[in-house]
Formats: structure tokens, C-alpha cells, sequence
């Protein structure tokens, strides 16, 4: 009889509830049936209360892990009301595995044992076999379909079946046992001498849309579209025998540091590596650890190794051959992906690559699945490229896995492609997208490729300052309370007040964020934003250049929302190459700002250090006829502003005087006040139940000749 497959992940659309609902219900089955057989190849208890590496849990934790996140994930949901055992879904909520290489846990847990773990485990199986069996279906099941998050549990699981995997083969050999399930492939030969393959330019359209028929993380909808240069590529995985070479050339030893990034050298001098972490060296002969035993060196199966020896790897082989060698980025893998003419794996038969546990518990040769012009491009091991993960543009993020993916936005994690032979379920989609930091292993390797195109770096990084996430919401954000979006709304006065004078350069002072310059570029040729804060206007520089920002939302406590706004989201794309952003103090500006027809100040007088330095020089950088916009809600602190240099706010003679009475008094001699004083509501969003709202007050002046 043939094998029977290891069940696919399904599709969530179609018109049999009653049979996606056993689909389902096997699949959860099947995935949870494979996870515990892997556990099998631990050799009694004592193996799992040791850790394979330091950075991780013992594999106690993750047999625990997978269990309790379908219970927390499902309380979230509401489809359970109750906790099957709070101690254990509180110590196996979060894992290990986002540290540093230099990074120690030293926390010592009260684990439980491996037979209360078990336990908890058929517990969660009974709960959610009655979830499956009894919840309402109604297809499609979407992102926000209960059903949506017995999908997460399910697909969690199979990502820690491979994770799993890897810390078991990096367990001491004596805590291991072979098991007929987790036999590896037995086939080894001599390695083919790899050669350059072209690829000719393409365009690629990454991301998916939420109606896409598979389950799928955060991180893969979206969308992101990219002109690919032409390149040549490996035509096959490079194998160990290839990375012999840059063994015995000595690439581990101090004389060849040159050939490690920063981060790898630290990594290297840090692990004292001199060869693969995979690799055993027994007298004159070369073995391979293998998830449960070590076998004589396969030369032609693929090397595994991290980011830093497959990054240290091209830069040697450039060095020698004077060639481009770099590892690709994940727009080539897409190319690859397409030139080789491959698709999904097929649901009812084995896959023409080695994936899914379709082959074996092994890597194969890397000349034995041709896929194109080229092998492997899917399966065998994963292969790093040189993409830190980042957003595409339109990401969100799911209310039930909120971190899922946004803390490896920090530039240390690079994506993998292609899968592994043990990638299953969402891991072996074309989609797929996961990142690992740069020093961890998986079951991974590379292909070079060779190209004049530079390796693109996307941006990825979310702002948690808390007073710039504020003002990046106050200026792109929501609305709240029926309160139009404030810089808009002044710059839409500005404008109206304009009429029909020229409008050719507009000045943002004070800019803050920016969201006024875009605005005014609407009706401006030129518009310069400037502000004291650097910090402020790299939003402003950041949405400019790449039209995008992102940044963290306070909801309470340390809890935060993942927000992203674009200038295309605000219909401001098509202005942005007339707006500038730079740093300069209000009370001293250089004299390059000057000729404009427009002078914006939000919420800025209050703020300086000798406001009455700037209004009374400010004519001098506007064209006669020019408009000068002031609002401020006149919050003079001595804190931001010495008391002798309030321009109003305070006694004079014996009567009050208002900063008002102070602007007339300084802006008379140049300006005439046309409209106002109006007052202007803002709000400022600090947390979910937390605003600020303020009036300020505008007033528009006109420059007298």
C-alpha cells in the first residue's frame, strides 16, 4: 500500500460545512497525533528537563506550549469560558525564542511532570474535538471567524512539530532514540558541481488578500509588488561537499574574519565555531548529526548552517571567484519560485519536492527533485535570504495573535524560503513567510545567486516612543469624538484663506509629524516642513520617502495596537515628492527660508524659548501679500518658556493681556489680521480611554507691503 500522507492544511472555502467540519477535525487530529510521536524519540523522562541549548526551554515546555495556546487563544476568542489549568497556561504561555546568542535564561521552573503534561493534553484534545464537532460553521472561514482560531491552534502546533524537531536533534545523542516513524532517508551519492543558472528580470507581487482560500499569519496579507533585475542563481542547494571548501580554506579561523558581517564575527568568536553545528569531525572522517542518530557524512545533501556562515560563505567565494556571490533576497526567491513553474503541494499525492514529510525525516540529495532549470527551490531544507522580515504594505495584525510577528520587526530576524522536508500544513504554502535571528538554526541552508542589484533592505520598524506614537496618531490617526483631524483641518484654512494669491511655496513651522506640509503640497508647488525635534520630522522623512509609517498604539498598560498608515491610505501620495523636511529652530531660522506665500505655525508659539524673536522677523520670510496662519491654545509654561518672554497671559498696567493683544502688538507693524480669532477643537489619543482635548485658537494674518 502506498504512504499515507501527512494531511494537508485546508482550503477554508466551500460549500459543505458538514465535510469541512471532518476536514478540520481530522486535520487537528492528525497534527496533534504527529506532534506526540515526535516526542517519542526522547529517551525517557529525564530528556525532557534538559536543555538542548541554552536559549531555549527544555522540551517539557513545548510539549506543553502547543496545548495551552489553544486555550488561551480560544478563551480570547470566547469560544471556552473556562481555564483546563491556569498554572500550567500561565507557565507555558511564552517561549524562548527571541533572545540574543549572548543572551542566558537563568529562570528555574517548578516544571510538571511529563505525565501531568500528557495529561493537560488529552484534556485540550476532548475540548476542542467538542469545539470542532459542535461550534456553528458557515464558510468561508475568514479572519474573524471563531473558526478562524481553532485554525491558528492547529497551524501553531505544526510550526513547533519543526521547531521541536530541530531542538531534539541538537539534544545530547544519549537523550535520543531512533523510532520507525522519524526514519531518515538513506540515499547518499557523490555531490554535483554546482553551476550559475540566469533568471531574467521579472516582476513579483507578493502578499495576499484576506479572502485568500488558506489558513495564513499576519504577516503574509498585504501587498508588496517589486521589479526583480535579472541575476544568476545556484542550480542547486549548495551541498556539504561545497561548503567543505570554505571549511578547509579555514573561512572559521581569525585570519578569515573578514569574511563575517559585525554580528557574525561577535557570533563566531562567541560559539568558537569551526564548522557546521551539524558536523562531527571522528579522526580523518566527517559525520552528520541527524535528528536521532549521526550517520557518515552525506557530501550531496545540503549544508545546514545559520544566516552568518551561509553570509560569510558568499563573501568568501566572491573574494575568490570576483564575483557578486550573495545570498538572495526574498523578491528573488519569488523569481525562482516562478521561472521553476511550481505550485502548491498537491493534496493527494506525495509532493515533487522534499516537504511535508512527504520523503522522509531527512534532508535528500540536492540533485534528486528538479524543479525548472533548478532543484529544490521548495523543500530539502529552508534557505536564508537576505530579508530581514518586514510588513507589507497594508499589515495588521490578528486581535487573537497580536505578536505574532511584530517583535522580529526589529531588523535581527531574516526571512527563510522554501520549507524544509519537515515544513507542513501553512509552512509548505507559497505564501509562508518566517524569519528567524540571524544565529539560530533550523533545518536550513542557501542557495547563492549572483547579481550587480543590491539586496533592497525593507523598512520594518514600528515606533514606540510613547509622545511620537501620540503625535504620529494625532496627525494620521483616527478620529475621536466627531473632532476633524487637526493639521488637516488648519491647512485647510490656510488654503481657503489663500484665495486666488499665489501658491507656489508654503513653509510648516513647527511641523511636528507633518501631516499639515502634505496637505498644503495639495495646493502648493513647494512645501518645507521645519521643526526643532529630529525625531518628530523622521515620520515626515519616513512617510516621504517611503509612504509608509508605522507605530504602536498605548491600549492599557503594556498592552499596545499595531497601527500603519500611508500616504496612499490618505490620498496624499501624489504630493509627496513636493514636501521637505528639516530641522531648524523657530527663534533662529537660517536664511534660506525665505520667499514663501504661506507661513503655517500650529501650536508652536507657546513652545519656544523667545517667541516674540520669531513674529517679530517672520515677515521678513514671507512675500508681500503672504498669509501667516497662527493657532495655539496659548499654554504658556516656564518650563518650555521664561516667564519674561510670554508674549500675553498675564497682567499689564493693572489689566489682563492676552496673547492675542501680544500678537496685534507685535505682528501690527507688518500684518493686518484677516480672519479670526477662531477656536480649533484637537484630541490627542494617549491610551484607549485616555484623550486630551484642547481648543486652539487660530488667527490669520496678511502681510502689508
Amino acid at each position: 500500500m502506498p504512504k499515507q500522507l501527512f494531511s494537508r492544511t485546508p482550503v477554508l472555502v466551500g460549500g459543505n460545512a458538514a465535510a469541512k467540519r471532518e476536514e478540520i477535525r481530522e486535520y487537528f487530529h492528525s497534527t496533534l497525533d504527529r506532534y506526540e510521536q515526535l516526542f517519542e524519540t526522547l529517551r525517557g523522562d529525564a530528556a525532557y528537563f534538559k536543555k538542548p541549548i541554552s536559549l531555549r526551554h527544555p522540551l517539557i515546555f513545548y510539549l506543553g506550549h502547543t496545548a495551552t495556546f489553544f486555550t488561551n487563544k480560544l478563551l480570547l476568542a470566547g469560544l471556552i469560558t473556562e481555564r483546563i489549568n491556569p498554572k500550567m497556561e500561565s507557565m507555558f504561555a511564552v517561549g524562548v525564542d527571541e533572545m540574543s546568542w549572548d543572551d542566558l535564561d537563568t529562570t528555574h521552573y517548578d516544571w510538571p511532570s511529563v505525565e501531568e503534561v500528557r495529561a493537560y493534553r488529552r484534556r485540550m484534545r476532548e475540548t476542542v474535538d467538542r469545539l470542532i464537532r459542535e461550534t456553528p460553521l458557515t464558510l468561508p472561514i475568514e479572519w474573524d471567524s471563531p473558526w478562524w482560531t481553532i485554525m491558528m491552534g492547529i497551524e501553531h502546533e505544526r510550526i513547533h512539530l519543526e521547531t521541536s524537531s530541530v531542538l531534539i536533534r541538537q539534544h545530547a545523542l544519549e537523550h535520543v532514540a531512533p523510532h520507525p516513524a522519524w526514519e531518515p532517508y538513506r540515499k547518499s551519492g557523490a555531490a554535483p558541481d554546482n553551476q550559475l543558472v540566469k533568471v531574467p528580470e521579472g516582476t513579483v507581487q507578493l502578499g495576499k488578500k484576506k479572502d485568500d482560500p488558506f489558513y495564513g499569519w499576519d504577516n503574509e496579507y498585504g501587498t508588496h509588488i517589486a521589479n526583480v533585475a535579472a541575476f544568476e542563481a545556484g542550480k542547486y542547494l549548495v551541498s556539504n561537499q561545497e561548503f567543505l571548501e570554505f571549511v578547509e580554506a579555514n573561512g572559521y579561523g581569525t585570519e578569515s574574519e573578514s569574511y563575517w558581517e559585525e554580528e557574525g564575527r561577535a557570533w563566531l568568536k562567541h560559539a568558537d565555531a569551526k564548522h557546521p553545528t551539524f558536523w562531527i569531525r571522528r579522526g580523518g572522517e566527517w559525520e552528520l548529526r541527524l535528528m536521532t542518530k549521526e550517520i557518515p557524512m552525506p557530501w550531496d545533501w545540503p549544508v545546514e548552517v545559520n544566516y552568518h556562515e551561509a553570509k560569510a560563505f558568499c563573501n568568501w567565494k566572491a573574494a575568490v571567484s570576483g564575483q557578486p556571490y550573495r545570498l538572495p533576497t526574498e523578491d528573488e526567491w519569488y523569481r525562482l519560485y516562478e521561472v521553476a513553474g511550481l505550485s502548491e503541494v498537491p493534496a493527494a499525492t506525495p509532493a515533487g519536492a522534499n516537504i511535508h514529510l512527504d520523503h522522509g525525516a531527512s534532508s535528500h540529495p540536492v540533485n534528486e527533485f528538479v524543479q525548472g532549470d533548478f532543484y529544490d527551490v521548495v523543500g530539502n531544507v529552508w534557505q536564508w535570504t537576505e530579508t530581514p522580515i518586514y510588513p507589507f504594505d497594508g499589515f495588521d495584525v490578528h486581535p487573537h495573535y497580536d505578536d505574532f510577528t511584530t517583535p522580529t520587526f526589529d531588523g535581527r530576524h531574516n526571512l527563510i524560503k522554501g520549507g524544509s522536508w519537515i515544513s507542513c500544513g501553512n509552512e509548505s504554502l507559497k505564501n509562508s513567510r518566517y524569519a528567524f535571528r540571524r544565529h539560530f538554526f533550523q533545518h536550513a541552508g542557501f542557495r547563492y545567486v549572483v547579481g550587480t542589484a543590491p539586496a533592497i533592505q525593507h523598512g520594518s520598524h514600528y515606533e514606540t516612543d510613547k509622545l511620537l506614537s501620540e503625535y504620529a496618531e494625532f496627525h494620521y490617526g483616527d478620529t475621536y469624538f466627531g473632532v476633524p483631524n487637526f493639521p488637516k483641518a488648519l491647512a485647510e484654512l490656510a488654503i481657503a484663506a489663500m484665495g486666488d494669491k499665489p501658491a507656489h511655496k508654503a513653509l510648516d513651522l513647527g511641523c511636528a509629524s507633518g501631516r499639515a506640509a502634505f496637505e498644503l503640497a495639495r495646493h502648493f508647488d513647494e512645501v518645507t516642513g521645519v521643526d526643532f525635534s529630529a525625531r518628530f520630522i523622521g515620520q515626515g522623512v519616513q512617510l516621504a520617502s517611503q509612504g509608509v509609517l508605522r507605530y504602536t498604539l498605548a491600549d492599557e498598560g503594556d498592552l499596545v495596537f499595531y497601527r500603519e498608515r500611508t500616504l496612499a491610505g490618505l490620498d496624499l501620495d501624489t504630493v509627496r515628492h513636493k514636501v521637505a523636511f528639516y530641522q531648524g529652530d523657530a527663534c533662529n531660522l537660517k536664511p534660506i527660508y525665505t520667499g514663501y506665500d504661506l507661513i503655517l505655525a500650529a501650536n508652536l508659539i507657546d513652545r519656544l524659548y523667545d517667541p516674540a524673536k520669531l513674529l517679530t522677523s517672520i515677515h521678513t520670510r514671507l512675500n508681500s501679500g503672504g498669509i501667516l496662519l497662527i493657532a495655539s491654545p496659548y499654554t504658556w509654561l516656564e518650563e518650555h518658556t521664561k516667564r519674561e518672554a510670554w508674549i500675553g497671559g498675564f497682567k499689564r498696567d493693572g489689566e489682563s493681556f492676552g496673547t492675542l493683544d501680544g500678537l496685534k502688538e507685535i505682528l501690527g507693524a507688518h500684518f493686518k489680521l484677516i480672519q479670526g480669532p477662531t477656536e480649533v477643537p484637537f484630541v490627542i489619543r494617549e491610551t484607549r480611554r485616555k484623550f486630551q482635548h484642547t481648543l486652539s485658537e487660530v488667527t490669520i494674518w496678511e502681510k502689508i507691503a
